[in-house]
């Protein structure tokens, strides 16, 4: 399983899609893009042109931002998400 979820250092939502997945003991990947034109760029091509933090990945798949993480967790779908 590779979870990669790109942030900014004073994100507040990065922040709680990484306390979520710490609280899951979920390894995952930080790719901080404050300074950095192309991972910004990067980030915005793989996820289809979402340009806000956090964006988040897992395996692959986009999730989407805090939000959409969260609202995964509620569903009781991100578990089976991080064991494919």
């Amino acid at each position: 399983m590779a979870v990669e979820i790109y942030t900014k250092v004073t994100c507040g939502f990065c922040m709680r899609a990484k306390m979520l997945l710490e609280h899951k003991q979920v390894q995952y990947t930080e790719i901080k893009i404050d300074t950095d034109t192309a991972l910004r760029e990067k980030m915005i091509k793989r996820s289809k042109g979402a340009y806000t933090v956090p964006q988040i990945f897992i395996n692959d798949h986009h999730v989407g931002g805090c939000d959409d993480l969260y609202a995964l967790h509620a569903q009781n779908r991100l578990d089976t998400l991080l064991q494919e």
